[in-house]
């Protein structure tokens, strides 16, 4: 259940109550796809680091180790040893992520596996089973993520077709929720829109899967090729017409800066690969703007990466080190670069929820939204 405690304009700070415990929102999902965060992050550190809401994805986690084997094993939650609120994504993605491996029908799509080329089929009770089986508590629909640029006519067949399988998905996880041994009877389903960047579409789609009155309602179907303008655009017009007292989730976004100006317009989750694959490869977030700490500028500074941040990375060690272990190629470098990111963009919506309760997010919003995707 949402309950919105407070708006500045279209932005909204409220709090989502799941099974495993309220999120207070606006919040960033740390992306665990197979059940770990790449970098070597444990679901200790999560918690040390301030994530509120864990991120794995269905069709990876069917193919390894298995969605049956998770089941067995107690449910996503015991199996990762993450006790906090946990979504999976459909594998709908994997739709677009995979485009020379699928054939898409009315039933489902057909993949290859990425992993060892095995046939794999899924459709709306094919994912909404295997998300029952992991036990997230919040399972999003089964759809197509369209890349940009697409014809007109094609996105509009899509978007049909969603509706149409997110029909199915809404009966399917009622079944299996509803079943005596459900790993987790709580777990809710979440609708998708979709209609790539042309608004009627959108719009239309949105009024579609509102009227399943759905506990939540995602924005897909963006960062995939269109331009910033436009996805800002998007969001607006899709925004309009979402259910005002239920979560909005914009799926797969994005930089510091988008988050803010989605924020701005109205949204209330969201999750990004961004800070993990940019600290693997040494991008740094600070309250500045993203350093690349390999440069060699850094290579005496004995200052931490960022001087206002509270990470056990910054509280503990040097630019300098950092540096080091990037250039001797140290694991620790990784895992360290992923804490500190990771920590950052949990302590930019804690920053953002307060800017909101105190009424300053305009304020919030001028300061931050341009320095921090600036790169230093």
């Amino acid at each position: 259940m949402y309950k919105l405690i407070k708006t500045e304009g279209h932005a909204r700070r409220g709090e989502y109550s799941t099974p495993h415990g309220t999120v207070q929102t606006p919040v960033f999902m740390n992306v665990g796809t197979q059940a770990a965060i790449k970098g070597g992050l444990s679901a200790r550190d999560l918690k040390e680091i301030g994530c509120q809401v864990e991120l794995s994805n269905t069709y990876h986690l069917h193919v390894r180790p298995g969605d049956e084997l998770v089941r067995d094993m107690g449910g996503l939650h015991r199996f990762m040893r993450w006790d906090g609120p946990i979504l999976t994504d459909s594998g709908g993605f994997q739709i677009f992520s995979l485009s020379s491996l699928r054939k898409i029908t009315e039933e489902g799509v057909a993949f290859n596996s990425h992993v060892d080329g095995r046939h794999i089929f899924m459709g709306p009770e094919e994912s909404m089973r295997i998300q029952a089986n992991l036990g997230s508590d919040i399972a999003m629909a089964f759809d197509e993520c369209v890349g940009i640029p697409a014809e007109y006519g094609y996105v509009k067949d899509s978007c049909a077709r969603t509706v149409r399988w997110l029909k199915r998905c809404k009966a399917a996880l009622t079944e299996y929720t509803s079943a005596d041994d459900a790993v987790n009877p709580g777990q809710v389903l979440w609708g998708i829109n979709q209609g790539a960047v042309y608004h009627d579409l959108r719009v239309d789609h949105m009024k579609a899967i509102a009227e399943l009155d759905l506990p939540g309602y995602a924005i897909g179907g963006l960062a995939v090729g269109e331009s910033t303008g436009e996805m800002y655009e998007t969001i607006e017009k899709v925004e309009e017409h979402m259910p005002g007292d239920r979560p909005r989730y914009l799926m797969g976004v994005g930089t510091p800066g988008n988050i803010i100006e989605a924020v701005y317009r109205g949204v209330d989750f969201f999750d990004c690969v961004m800070p993990a694959r940019n600290g693997r490869h040494g991008h740094l977030f600070t309250w500045n703007g993203v350093i690349n700490i390999k440069n060699e500028k850094y290579r005496y500074d004995e200052g931490p990466i960022s001087p206002d941040c509270n990470c056990p990375v910054c509280r503990s060690y040097s630019r300098a080190y950092l540096r080091h272990l990037f250039k001797a190629e140290e694991i620790l470098a990784l895992r360290l670069s992923v804490m500190h990111n990771l920590y950052f963009y949990n302590d930019l919506m804690a920053r953002i929820r307060t800017a909101l309760e105190q009424g300053e997010y305009e304020a919030f919003r001028a300061r931050y939204a341009v320095t921090l995707d600036s790169r230093i």
